[in-house]
């Protein structure tokens, strides 16, 4: 297989005249911030725009984007984003791009259209939306697109077929092949070995659960297990979904009304999309089972279901906010939480800290490792199996996974008789080419992780948070220090100031000698800017403090002339 090499690719060439680029701007190496460019005949398309969430090591970040730098000069070229599906790591993007150009036209089913168009309002962006369905096709500039019908973690999930002159593309979206599906929509397989029949030059694949051997339980086997939670406690059922897991939702709807129970959605996001899902018929809530929060908490706590988002561990969060003691909701002693969800890689520390916290204040947590309360929304190997037997791809592209998701999945497709020099295990910004048939690696662009930090986009660098992860370690050391600007001797004694930084009355006593012997041998090289100054006397402390005390406090420093 392919194996592209970040540190030995270049830019690409020329993309050859009759021949079709594809460029995954995020989901490669990481399960979330989804985006897949495509060029073909100077035009581009454009798969999904998603978000990834932060983690531990990432402090003061609210989300993470796609790097649009590489087609930040073409926006002018691009004919259309297409929406696989309306979660998140899908679709939570797309404002940052139509904030350099509104009138992209946004390709997707009608809840996919209905949530990210609602997320644009509150951008003040009304967007240009194309409404589609499954078996619906759909000119592109030279993209001719077909839509096919995939079962998911949400409704209304499509995969998208891609014709160009150069040759086709099936990309999945996120799949699996539930065969009981709760709204009876499964993956239309009849569609892809159509499709496979047609010749289906590259396939990109959905690569989550690829490590998975086997095959996902079907959502309807999680009926029994959700209604003994709400059947046997005995206090308030608190439930903790993403706000876009419509079928779960339903079913903690169902055991609610079956067990004498009244529903409260919380949270921003969850009443939205709810109230959405409901007036266009995806969610059935019998008269007066859902009233309103401030109503239900007058009700007698055995009476009490609450829905909240939070099953990620975000910080800011519903769920998180109950565990920290600062929401109105006090979660106490009897009170089940009931986290529908899977562990998404890199949360599992904000998880286990929250679920630790729940406990704690005596909630009993009902969760995927004790309880069958939840299943995956994507395809097990098995499943994956099954798709590649049926399409029999020409090139294979996964996507959508950590690195080790990708290379299983890769395996998977060599196995069925992809040949291994037709199947690419890629990053993120690597760009592969469709020319007479064939992929390969033709080099790469640049696609890091751009920050959201408030309302300022890109700011924020790597730097930017190993210097948050200094100052939330080490704390912060300030020298104040006045000298003779004709000696650039200290005219009174250096002072350290400290916040957050453990010391004794010895820690910086060395410090300041070295201190004052830096500041004489910089008069000594003739350096009379005083920032040139702070930075060495800076230098110094830091040193100082690295090699005596193994400490990497922030140093600042204030030098004044007297």
């Amino acid at each position: 297989m392919q194996v592209a090499a970040r540190n030995k690719l270049s830019a690409p060439p020329r993309l050859a005249k009759n021949g079709l680029r594809i460029t995954p701007l995020g989901g490669l190496g990481e399960v979330g911030r989804n985006m897949t460019v495509f060029e073909h005949h100077g035009k581009l398309l454009i798969v999904d725009i998603g978000v990834l969430f932060p983690e531990d090591h990432q402090p003061g970040i609210d989300v993470i984007l796609p790097d649009f730098t590489s087609i930040r000069d073409r926006l002018d070229d691009i004919v259309g984003i297409v929406l696989t599906h309306g979660h998140e790591d899908h679709i939570g993007g797309v404002p940052y791009l139509l904030k350099e150009r509104a009138d992209i036209p946004l390709y997707g089913s009608e809840l996919t259209l209905a949530f990210i168009t609602a997320k644009l309002k509150e951008h003040r962006i009304t967007p240009k939306t194309m409404q589609v369905k499954a078996g619906d096709r759909q000119k592109a500039g030279p993209f001719d697109l077909e839509f096919v019908a995939v079962n998911h973690s949400i409704p209304d999930s499509l995969a998208v077929f891609i014709r160009t002159s150069a040759g086709s593309v099936l990309h999945t979206g996120d799949f699996k092949m539930d065969q009981f599906p709760l709204d009876g929509r499964i993956t239309d397989l009849r569609a892809f070995a159509r499709l496979g029949e047609e010749g289906v030059d590259v396939f990109l694949t959905d690569s989550t659960n690829a490590e998975v051997p086997g095959f996902t339980m079907s959502e309807r086997d999680l009926t029994p297990a959700i209604d003994r939670v709400f059947a046997t406690s005995p206090r308030r059922v608190i439930v903790s979904s993403f706000a876009s897991h419509v079928h779960r939702i339903q079913q903690v709807l169902d055991a609610a009304h079956a067990n004498g129970r009244k529903v409260a959605f919380v949270g921003r996001s969850m009443v939205r999309n709810m109230k959405i899902a409901r007036e266009l018929g995806y969610l059935s809530i019998p008269k007066g089972l859902v009233v309103d929060f401030r109503k239900i908490q007058s009700m007698p706590d055995h009476k009490i279901t609450l829905i909240c988002t939070g099953s990620q561990g975000e910080p800011m969060a519903a769920l998180a906010r109950m565990a920290n003691g600062d929401h109105q909701i006090q979660v106490g002693e009897g009170d089940t939480v009931l986290m529908a969800s899977s562990l998404i890689p890199g949360n599992e520390n904000a998880i286990y800290g929250i679920i630790n916290k729940l406990i704690d204040l005596g909630a009993n947590i009902v969760h995927k490792g004790n309880a069958k309360v939840h299943v995956s929304g994507h395809a097990s190997a098995g499943e994956l199996v099954y798709c590649y037997n049926i399409v029999g791809p020409k090139n294979v592209l996964p996507v959508h996974g950590e690195s080790k998701h990708l290379h299983a999945n890769a395996d998977l497709a060599r196995r069925t008789g992809v040949p291994e020099d037709r199947v690419v295990v890629g990053f993120d910004g690597v760009v592969v080419d469709l020319v007479d048939g064939k992929i390969k690696v033709a080099g790469k662009v640049d696609a890091g992780l751009v920050y959201v930090d408030g309302q300022t986009i890109g700011t924020a660098t790597e730097d930017t948070l190993a210097e948050r992860r200094m100052l939330s370690g080490g704390g912060v050391v300030t020298v104040v220090a006045l000298i003779d600007p004709k000696t650039h001797k200290p005219v009174e004694p250096v002072e350290f100031l400290t916040k957050g930084f453990v010391h004794d009355k010895k820690t910086f006593e060395g410090a300041a000698a070295q201190v004052e012997k830096a500041l004489a041998q910089s008069k000594t090289d003739k350096i009379d800017d005083i920032a040139e100054i702070e930075q060495i006397v800076v230098d110094t402390v830091s040193n100082h403090l690295r090699r005596t005390y193994r400490r990497e406090p922030a140093v600042m420093a204030v030098v004044i002339d007297s």
